[in-house]
């Protein structure tokens, strides 16, 4: 009963889209009401119907088909018993401030291969979130439980209405240059990455700020001293605002002095030796080999970091990660190779942390894959293939320890800002009832009968007919976790005679790629950013940098 309402209501499911240049415009979504229901749910002071508006957001999101989600995210790394101090948050940053490694002032680590950005006004990516928490700070940070502290700024006041924030800076502030750090940093900072002239990808968190984007409602005092923020409405993740990379400060004399600025905002933070502001320095870069932080001597709390010298082995190889770590030449691994997770569980160097995220396959809306469609049946061919998915069997066999099947893009546990859980399903008619919008068993009649509707046909066995195949291509990073899932997906597919082949790349040209549209299915992920779902909703709009399934393009 519960595959058949949810198939009548997928097809009768009429969705809203937008457009690329190779695509047929009537199979993409009118993205214009997703939009303005974001914009809702941004400036409304009534929190119990926000809840609302947000499930609404996620239906339609859902129901374009484009995120098939696979399961929920937690955070597994290894660390050597000796190195002690650092922690991680829900939202996948490492700390590695107050590390401390015993009579070794030295960490040797790897997160990733080459960071894509070092800019943290244009960084998108959890293993960049780390590098700018290393060399650069903002207002507030977190501390070891999760919770927001102050860093660069001593506290705040927030006005009776909630509207203004002031907030108060720390005394004796420098940069890495040992010249002065202040509230006009911030005030340059925040304008600069909130403004359309830089095209930040998370340019759109400063929407609920007043005067967005370009005449952003920031302003530093005479002295430096404070910060006053005036907000269009109140936020209650305010401070987790200010603890996120985008809203750091950068030097704004080092960011214009790059020679190609203005086409290329970040080309002040390409190579090693900028100024920055955090616990550490970049002093080397090798491209696509290593990185070296040192500890920075300005730093305002710098006499409580230990750890001298941070060097990052730069690698998405996760077997040669994993090698270098048994072989003693790394202390830190934030990935382990998926056919060696069942030999490392009960090692004491073994952890594993709940995160806020989701990982999902996505689908281009504005691929040649749908030309000639509607829009429904573009959908319904999406959600069919989803629907192929054996999402158990890759958390069995390719996945991490204690991960959650997902059938939802927002993650199980995340809170609504109502004081509740979001994916309560007393609180929300799913399509799927209790499961969301996916059922966590693989349907093949129900995908049969979807891609049906889109104008496929079948022959006797249940496969696809000769006269209308379905191929594409795959695109996912090098790291093998990413390919063995990958190939699991392939396996499903073929169930009904889909060819798809797989293409893996380098996780920085990836993420290029991927955000350009230059992909017809990708592999992603999305760990939030904050605990509430705006954040995973907000980055789904037209103009947002984050928007990789190309809505309303």
């Amino acid at each position: 009963m519960k595959k058949l309402l949810a198939l009548l209501l997928a097809l009768s499911m009429v969705l809203s889209l937008s457009a690329f240049a190779i695509a047929d415009e009537g199979s993409e979504p009118d993205w214009t009401e997703y939009d303005a229901l974001i914009a809702e749910i941004k400036t409304t002071t009534d929190f119990a119907a926000r809840v609302g508006l947000m499930h609404q957001a996620e239906d339609i999101l859902m129901g374009t088909g484009a995120l098939a989600p696979i399961y929920y995210y937690n955070d597994l790394y290894m660390a050597k018993e000796s190195l002690t101090g650092y922690y991680s948050n829900p939202y996948g940053t490492k700390f590695f401030l107050y590390a401390d490694n015993g009579d070794n002032t030295t960490v040797k680590l790897c997160l990733a291969s080459e960071p894509d950005k070092l800019d943290p006004a244009l960084n998108s990516s959890v293993d960049g979130a780390t590098l700018a928490t290393a060399s650069f700070g903002g207002l507030y940070t977190y501390d070891a439980e999760g919770n927001p502290a102050p860093n660069f700024a001593t506290g705040y006041e927030v006005s009776e209405d909630g509207l203004t924030y002031t907030f108060t800076m720390r005394e004796g502030l420098k940069w890495s240059d040992g010249s002065d750090l202040t509230a006009k940093d911030f005030e340059y900072s925040w304008k600069r990455a909130a403004g359309t002239a830089t095209a930040a990808d998370y340019s759109y968190m400063y929407s609920t700020v007043k005067g967005f984007p370009d005449e952003l409602a920031v302003a530093a005092s005479e002295d430096g001293m404070t910060l006053t923020v005036e907000l269009v409405a109140p936020c209650a993740y305010m401070l987790d605002l200010a603890a996120f990379p985008t809203f750091f400060a950068v030097k704004q004399s080092e960011v214009e002095a790059a020679p190609d600025v203005a086409t290329n905002p970040g080309a002040w933070a390409l190579e090693a030796g900028f100024v920055s502001s955090g616990p550490f320095m970049l002093e080397s870069w090798v491209h696509n080999q290593s990185m070296v932080y040192v500890k920075n001597p300005n730093f305002w709390n710098a006499e409580n970091v230990k750890i001298e010298r941070l060097e990052f082995m730069l690698s998405d190889d996760d077997t040669a990660i994993y090698s270098a770590y048994q072989n003693g030449d790394l202390d830190f691994i934030d990935t382990v190779p998926s056919d060696q997770i069942a030999t490392v569980l009960d090692s004491p160097e073994f952890h594993v942390v709940s995160e806020l995220g989701t990982y999902y396959l996505l689908f281009n809306v504005k691929s040649s894959l749908f030309d000639g469609m509607t829009v429904e049946q573009a959908a319904n061919m999406r959600k069919g293939l989803g629907m192929l998915i054996d999402r158990q069997y890759i958390i069995d066999t390719v996945g991490q320890t204690g991960q959650l099947l997902a059938t939802s893009f927002i993650p199980a546990e995340m809170l609504d800002g109502n004081g509740g859980v979001f994916k309560d399903a007393s609180a929300h008619a799913y399509p799927n009832g209790d499961d969301g919008y996916f059922s966590p068993d693989v349907d093949v009649e129900g995908a049969i009968e979807l891609l049906k509707s889109a104008g496929f046909e079948f022959d006797d066995n249940n496969m696809l007919a000769a006269s209308n195949p379905i191929s594409f291509e795959y695109l996912t990073n090098n790291t093998s976790g990413h390919i063995a899932i990958a190939e699991c997906i392939q396996q499903d597919l073929a169930v009904i005679g889909v060819t798809m082949t797989i293409k893996s790349i380098d996780w920085a040209v990836f993420l290029d790629e991927r955000k350009a549209g230059n992909f017809d299915v990708a592999r992603n992920g999305w760990i939030a950013d904050f605990n509430d779902p705006i954040n995973m909703l907000e980055m789904w709009t037209t103009d947002s940098g984050n928007n990789d399934a190309q809505f309303g393009r």
